[in-house]
């Protein structure tokens, strides 16, 4: 199972970037997917996830200006960020709770990671 991140990049305080990360593999089917960051020198943190049955949980932090989605035929989940500042730059991670095909339960599935840079 591969999760691809895109979208990042470099965007000026204010402005917006979705970014997307796309699952493939040996999928029989996905629960939970989202996304999380990490910041130089810090941990890394909940952004938001979205079930199979489109139910959303953001960091509080978060709210209004992230909205998270997901393509279920797709297997792929997005984030649109808007308003963003500088203090959202980092590393944003992909994951899906993934069960692989012939197998029993779900197991999580990392991407490799994206970096979103907010600077003027």
């Amino acid at each position: 199972v591969q999760l691809v991140e895109s979208g990042g990049g470099l965007v000026q305080p204010g402005g917006s970037l979705r970014l997307s990360c796309a699952a493939s593999g040996s999928i029989f089917s996905i629960n939970a997917m989202g996304w999380y960051r990490q910041a130089p020198g810090k941990q890394r943190e909940l952004v938001a996830t979205i079930t199979s049955g489109g139910t959303t949980n953001y960091a509080d932090s978060l709210k209004g200006r992230f909205t998270i989605s997901r393509d279920n035929a797709k297997n792929t989940v997005y984030l649109q960020m808007n308003s963003l500042k500088p203090e959202d730059t980092a590393v944003y991670y992909c994951y899906a709770d993934v069960r692989r095909l012939g197998r029993v339960g779900y197991a999580p599935y990392w991407g490799q990671g994206t970096q979103v840079t907010v600077s003027s």
